[in-house]
Order: structure tokens, then C-alpha cells, then sequence
């Protein structure tokens, strides 16, 4: 089997902060697969570290109202690529992510507050009919 992983949670210092969300879960759960590591807001050709984002009215912005709409957009698109051209067969997603919340997302109020919904990427390779995960919700 092909996973493809949020870079984060596989230690890769791609976090907005600079920092990572290494999991445990996720390399027990991978080991003996193929794990492809993607990072859509880094392939979009934003910095590490960045200023955090939330998804306001349908377009990722951060505190001040600046828009990261394109980045995380092109960054998906990228992102899909990889996965597509990997014929990867499950993605694991960081929990809460503009770009790769499954399910749940912050409210843009960057008041910590969470809603129902999908981060860009999330919603992106759902509608691909592309099997994802959220950490979270890992055995």
C-alpha cells in the first residue's frame, strides 16, 4: 500500500511555526508501507516559518486579512499531482489544518474555535475520490 502523509506529522519542520506534528500513531500505522510526505502550503511556495492561516469566508487569510488563497490552492493542485502520480491509496491528514482538516477546521476568528468542514487540500483529494484520514482517527 501507498500512504501519502502530511510532512508534518512525519517530523518535517514544515509547520507554520517552523515546527512539526510528529506522530507516532502515523509511523506505526505506515511502517512496511510506502509513505510518500507531502506539505501542500510549502509546495504553494510559502515560508517556513508563516504567519498562521484560517479559511475566512471560503478564502484562506491570516490575522491581518492577507490572502494565501493562491498558495494553498496551487500547493493542493501540486500536492494532487504528487499523489496521483504516486497512485498512492490512502492520505493521512493533520487535524484542524486550513489545508489539511478533515472534517474540522478553525472558524477563521483565529480564536482557536473549531466548525465542521475541510481544509483546501482535504476537500481537494475528497473530490478526487481520493481515500484521506485524519490523524486523529487513526487505530
Amino acid at each position: 500500500m501507498k500512504i501519502a502523509v502530511s510532512a508534518c506529522l512525519l517530523g518535517e519542520n514544515c509547520k507554520y511555526n517552523g515546527g512539526n506534528n510528529y506522530s507516532d500513531k502515523v509511523i506505526k500505522f505506515t511502517k512496511g508501507h510506502e509513505v510518500i510526505p507531502v506539505c501542500p502550503e510549502v509546495l504553494g511556495g510559502l515560508p517556513v516559518p508563516r504567519e498562521p492561516a484560517e479559511i475566512v469566508n471560503g478564502t484562506v487569510s491570516h490575522r491581518d486579512g492577507t490572502s494565501v488563497d493562491g498558495e494553498f490552492r496551487k500547493g493542493a493542485s501540486l500536492a494532487l499531482d504528487i499523489i496521483k502520480k504516486n497512485q498512492v491509496d490512502l492520505v493521512i491528514l493533520q487535524s484542524r489544518s486550513p489545508s489539511c482538516g478533515v472534517n474540522t477546521i478553525y472558524d477563521g476568528t483565529f480564536s482557536k474555535t473549531l466548525i465542521p468542514g475541510d481544509g483546501v487540500f482535504a476537500r481537494l483529494l475528497k473530490s478526487n475520490g481520493i481515500k484521506i484520514i485524519d490523524v486523529n482517527d487513526l487505530n
